[in-house]
């Protein structure tokens, strides 16, 4: 295969790396005064991004000698990483306007360009060191957004331990990667696949190697979805990150995260599916369980919103433990309805501030506010009724998907626990709806801005019903996506 034709199946990547380039050249020229221009060139760098996508960037096959792959799994699971980065880009400027008077820098584009290119190339890879490099310039984006306000002592503890957690979760992975290369020969998915065929993973010698080698990279990937146990730096990140990094967080490397934990899965350690189905398990419901438990206490509604994550992570491992075409599918169905709920929320986080312009995080600052902002306050309910799985919105249909999914894998056990739990989990929603009709009005919010009618538009239009016209075409494109890796 020719280079042009390897470079053209990684054209996105290549349009979000050029453009984050020239955009960090304009930065550099044209300071502060850009900023503005600088952010809606990154989203329109995005939408090329996406735009590029058409062609042999979702049909190509392997590239650069099979490092890297360019299918339907990965350009699905593209679009949502891009739409995510878009939102957030998007909704920084009048955040920072409003926060202390702390302007926005054009640096917040550039990083959430240069975090999306790195989640491109690990929905990607098909070798553990593509794995590896484009996790890391995620990562790295990640760290410095995390800390982007300097000024504040929350967002500067946040970066730092997220900083300290993902440098350990890094060591944990490559101490993962270098046992797999060590007993396989190959960090190429394909022969990782061969090699865990040749040798069942039943007895001693090579056998345990190879499932430690397993258990190790799982566990680093489970700190990048925010799994249980390696979830205990979500909820301190997310409260300290500004809110509109903190939204990025909660959509974008998740999906990218999900992607690549299925990939792996499914592409380099499918022989294997006995034993990775166990770990997928506990971590499911583990997330579940914790999630839900652990939100009740919360009285910072991002730190909610962190538990939340946690929890929806683990309903969409129970997809992943099928094991199935459907199963896969039914993890892209729920990512896709989970960061239309989970990016609603945080939109709706973003409205709450006080008299000054100041923000608001705490759950009883929402106090009677169907009284107040009624439009806020329902689009509000609609995504907190979405995310518990109450139907008839359409988060129901995100949980029943994987849900069923593992019902036709022969899990129905599996399926009966995560239902059981999902009611725990409904609590906390349901109390936020209750602090917003039901409980004395507290001190009312600041005017709202245009974004406020397009949110609720957004919440009648994406998680209402009317979210299910949209079940044949999604179910569509999701299938095409999970067929494309067996």
């Amino acid at each position: 295969m020719s280079y042009a034709a390897n470079l053209a199946m990684t054209l996105p990547e290549l349009v979000l790396g050029l453009g984050a380039i020239a955009l960090m050249l304009v930065s550099a020229w044209g300071g502060p005064a850009a900023t503005r221009a600088v952010s809606w060139a990154a989203v329109a760098v995005l939408a090329g991004a996406c735009v590029a996508l058409i062609g042999p960037a979702s049909s190509g096959g392997a590239a650069f000698d099979g490092l890297y792959r360019a299918d339907a799994f990965a350009a699905f699971a593209k679009v949502l990483i891009y739409i995510a980065a878009a939102v957030a880009v998007v909704m920084a400027p009048d955040f920072f306007r409003r926060t202390a008077g702390d302007n926005l820098r054009p640096e917040y584009p550039v990083l959430i360009l240069l975090s999306a290119c790195g989640m491109g190339i690990m929905v990607s890879a098909a070798d553990l060191l593509t794995l590896y490099v484009g996790l890391e310039l995620q990562s790295l984006a990640a760290y410095v957004l995390a800390s982007f306000m300097r000024q504040d002592t929350r967002s500067a503890e946040a970066g730092l331990k997220y900083f300290v957690l993902g440098a350990l979760a890094s060591g944990i992975l490559l101490y993962g990667i270098s046992l797999v290369y060590g007993f396989t020969g190959s960090t190429l998915f394909d022969e990782i696949a061969g090699a865990y065929a040749a040798a069942p993973l039943t007895g001693n010698g090579k056998s345990i190697g190879l499932l430690f080698g397993l258990v190790f990279v799982f566990a680093g990937l489970a700190f990048k979805m925010s799994a249980v146990p390696f979830h205990m730096w979500t909820p301190d990140v997310y409260e300290g990150a500004p809110t509109p990094v903190t939204a990025f967080f909660a959509s974008a490397p998740k999906v990218a995260a999900m992607a690549l934990g299925v990939r792996v899965a499914v592409e380099a350690m499918g022989p294997a599916e006995a034993q990775w189905r166990q770990i997928v398990i506990f971590a499911a419901l583990a997330s579940i369980l914790l999630g839900a438990v652990a939100a009740i206490g919360q009285q910072n509604i991002k730190r909610l919103l962190a538990y939340s994550s946690i929890n929806n992570i683990g309903f969409a491992l129970i997809g992943l433990a099928a094991g199935t075409e459907a199963g896969v599918a039914s993890v892209m169905t729920y990512l896709t309805i989970y960061i239309a709920m989970t990016l609603g929320s945080f939109l709706v986080v973003l409205q709450m501030r006080d008299a000054e312009g100041q923000p608001v995080e705490t759950i009883a600052s929402l106090a009677g506010l169907s009284r107040t902002r009624p439009g806020l306050a329902a689009a509000m309910a609609m995504f907190m009724f979405s995310l518990a799985g109450i139907p008839p919105l359409f988060g129901f249909y995100a949980k029943f998907a994987v849900f069923y999914a593992a019902v036709e894998a022969g899990l129905f056990p599996l399926a009966v626990v995560g239902i059981a739990m999902s009611v725990i989990g409904a609590y906390y929603y349901l109390r936020v709806v209750k602090t917003m009709y039901f409980d004395e009005p507290a001190a009312a919010y600041g005017e709202g801005d245009a974004l406020e009618g397009g949110l609720i538009a957004v919440a009648a239009v994406i998680v209402s019903p009317l979210g299910y016209l949209a079940i044949p075409l999604l179910s569509g494109w999701t299938l095409a996506a999970a067929r494309s890796l067996f």
